[in-house]
């Protein structure tokens, strides 16, 4: 799915002359790794996504064991992952870069070392337990990632003037006309239910089933509460009680 922040990565890709890694932060599920991959695949030669929710334990050793050895580190990289890496055409990507902080705090080594680009994706990348015992990289440059907005859910959903017609008409303080007024209000609506979860989004343009889409929202809210076990478990239980109450409380004041 086409995403805005599909720009900013293009533009840190003509800009930053080896200088500077990309963090892409962001809530999870919001399509972080989709989009970078999806970048990589259509601006590289050649990439390696590291995973580190799946990374072996030896890859994640290499971060600490070679960063004296930049050629050693990138020749095991290139064999476990299988991909031929091309100096100054090849990116490398460090998904949920949050579970291995040793390698987050690589890139200041990377980054100097200017043979490849390097982007990192991240949730809850600054809490306390994700950046102990590291120093964080000035050489990173952090942008924030959000769930699709009005205008991506009307690309996905393929309706792709409307938005062209309401910046138009916003604009230059003109009326819509009553059709299409109508028309930009049920897509509006129809955003407010389905959100702009990618999970979600994708399960709507593929099923029309509104059941289908709770569910893919249900996953999402089950992988939150779980997150707030995970990092907040001394009073996990009273942000998960307050986290519940969202949606009642938005329901009864409408």
């Amino acid at each position: 799915m086409k995403r805005k922040i599909y720009q900013q990565l293009l533009e840190w890709k003509e800009k930053r002359n080896g200088e500077v890694a990309l963090l892409v932060e962001g809530a999870r599920r919001i399509g972080k790794s989709y989009i970078v991959e999806e970048f990589a695949k259509n601006e590289y030669e050649s990439y390696i996504l590291i995973d580190f929710n799946k990374a072996p334990q030896m890859v994640r050793d290499w971060f600490d064991l070679y960063l004296e050895d930049l050629d050693m580190l990138f020749l095991y990289l290139s064999q476990h992952y299988k991909v031929r890496l091309y100096e100054r055409k090849s990116l490398i990507i460090l998904d949920e870069v949050q579970l291995c902080p040793r390698a987050r705090a690589a890139i200041k080594f990377l980054v100097k070392d200017g043979r490849y680009d390097y982007i990192e994706t991240g949730s809850l990348v600054s809490i306390k337990k994700n950046t102990q015992g590291i120093v964080l990289p000035s050489e990173e440059r952090p942008i924030q990632m959000y769930p699709m907005d009005f205008e991506e859910f009307l690309w996905a959903t393929g309706n792709d003037m409307l938005m062209d017609l309401i910046r138009k008409m916003y604009v230059e303080k003109k009326p819509m006309g009553q059709a299409f007024h109508r028309q930009a209000m049920d897509a509006f609506r129809l955003y407010m239910i389905v959100g702009g979860m990618p999970q979600a989004v994708k399960k709507y343009v593929e099923t029309k089933d509104f059941d289908a889409v709770d569910a893919a929202k249900r996953d999402v809210l089950t992988i939150y509460r779980n997150d707030i076990f995970n990092y907040a478990s001394e009073i996990a239980d009273k942000v998960v009680s307050i986290f519940d109450q969202i949606p009642p409380q938005l329901s009864k004041h409408e």
